[in-house]
């Protein structure tokens, strides 16, 4: 008589036998407890291990990638594509101008606002007015009402008709050139003597009344009338510098003749320089740019390609590779009429007359040569002979049925066929 399980002792679990082949298999487990062991002696922790060495280089990549970009992105510089800012690189950027007067001490504080360039514009700082594009300006009245109404003193660079009327009442369009030419001070203002020469795409200035002693106005081209120049100075409570063209202040014209002489000490009388580029009313002037591209940085394109082009060497890298081909089993007994029908029906289809009657004429040449006891490797003509010796046809007709041309239509198929099996019937072994 056996014992049953004691009181307070779990029964052990059911264990399957030969009878019950249904019965699930109890689990066992690891004797670390790192969860059960599956049927192939795996078990939670191994194949979490299996799977982080099948990913860990792809994942290294991507750290590498992204740890790359971070690197490119912590060590650049910021800049902008703004043009005439101050943060811009490109070449109708300002940055060697700010880079230049922040090393000579000059504290540059860029904005895009007419109201913030108007409050930071006190008596004692510089207030520098820039276009804001290739093209003009963009400040609407309101905001000309505000910088006219500062303390600092302005240095005015690439003026619309709005903003030379508005900011310089003293000062008017000249001559109207616009061809770059490169013209010499002739006056007796010290920055402009300090440059020398500058060259200027501008349309000029003059004084709206001439001979108006507050004015001076130098570097006139040549041929252009007296009292006109590209660079104007009007002396007053405040001093306002105007040059007009703005590109002299560039980085691709910076370096050009004396212009860097002439925009350095333009912008560079006091310690404070407020740099106002306008803000362009997109609505009325370009798209606005909608979507992801919207919110994204301008470098996000380059990052993303970059990205691109780990995953795609992750891909070569880690794909599986494509072998010689390996012969296979079918997994299935095909009968050979079965085959042979098959293939029939798809010369049939593919109106592959030669390749079908190749076949025919391939297999009652080889019957034929077994029977007469000719080589595998004899010449046709060899054959034929044996045959027609058989047969007692001529060697021509022998051998137009065997190596004759392909048949032109299904109607020459079967009467080959037909041939082929009478001349095989004659052959006896």
């Amino acid at each position: 008589m056996s014992a049953g399980p004691t009181a307070g002792t779990a029964a052990p679990p059911p264990v399957p036998t030969p009878s019950d082949p249904f019965a699930a298999p109890v689990p066992r487990r690891h004797p670390g407890g790192s969860g059960p062991v599956r049927g192939d002696g795996t078990t939670t922790r191994t194949r979490a291990g299996r799977r982080w060495r099948a990913v860990r280089w792809v994942v290294a990549l991507v750290l590498l990638g992204a740890f790359v970009t971070l690197l490119l992105a912590l060590l650049r510089p910021p800049s902008s594509d703004v043009p005439y800012a101050p943060d811009a690189a490109s070449p109708d950027g300002g940055r060697a101008v700010a880079q230049i007067l922040g090393r000579h001490g000059v504290h540059v504080t860029y904005t895009r606002s007419a109201e913030e360039a108007a409050r930071r514009a006190t008596a004692g700082t510089t207030l520098a007015v820039l276009p804001g594009d290739t093209t003009g300006d963009d400040l609407s009245d309101a905001d000309l009402r505000l910088l006219a109404g500062t303390d600092a003193d302005l240095a005015i660079l690439g003026p619309s008709d709005a903003s030379l009327t508005a900011l310089a009442p003293e000062l008017t369009w000249g001559y109207g050139s616009s061809f770059v030419t490169t013209s010499t001070a002739d006056c007796a203002d010290p920055d402009a003597r300090a440059a020398g020469t500058i060259t200027s795409a501008g349309g000029g200035l003059a004084a709206v009344e001439p001979g108006d002693p507050g004015v001076t106005t130098c570097f006139p081209p040549e041929a252009a009338e007296r009292g006109t120049g590209s660079y104007a100075v009007v002396a007053g409570a405040r001093r306002v510098a105007v040059l007009d063209d703005a590109a002299i202040a560039t980085n691709a014209h910076l370096a050009e003749a004396g212009n860097a002489a002439l925009v350095l000490r333009m912008l560079g009388r006091h310690d404070e320089l407020v740099w106002l580029v306008p803000e362009r009313d997109r609505a009325a002037d370009a798209p606005e740019t909608t979507g992801v591209a919207a919110v994204l940085p301008p470098g996000a394109a380059a990052v993303a390609a970059w990205l691109l082009v780990v995953a795609g060497v992750a891909i070569v890298w880690r794909a599986r590779r494509l072998g010689p081909l390996v012969p296979e089993d079918l997994p299935v007994v095909v009968r050979a009429s079965e085959a042979t029908r098959g293939r029939g029906r798809l010369y049939r289809a593919g109106g592959s007359r030669g390749h079908a009657a190749a076949g025919l004429r391939a297999a009652t040449a080889a019957r034929l040569a077994s029977r007469l006891g000719v080589p595998a490797g004899a010449a046709p003509d060899a054959l034929v002979a044996a045959v027609s010796r058989a047969t007692t046809r001529p060697t021509t007709d022998v051998h137009g049925l065997l190596y004759g041309p392909p048949p032109p239509d299904d109607a020459a198929l079967l009467t080959l066929a037909r041939h082929l099996d009478d001349l095989e019937s004659e052959v006896r072994p």
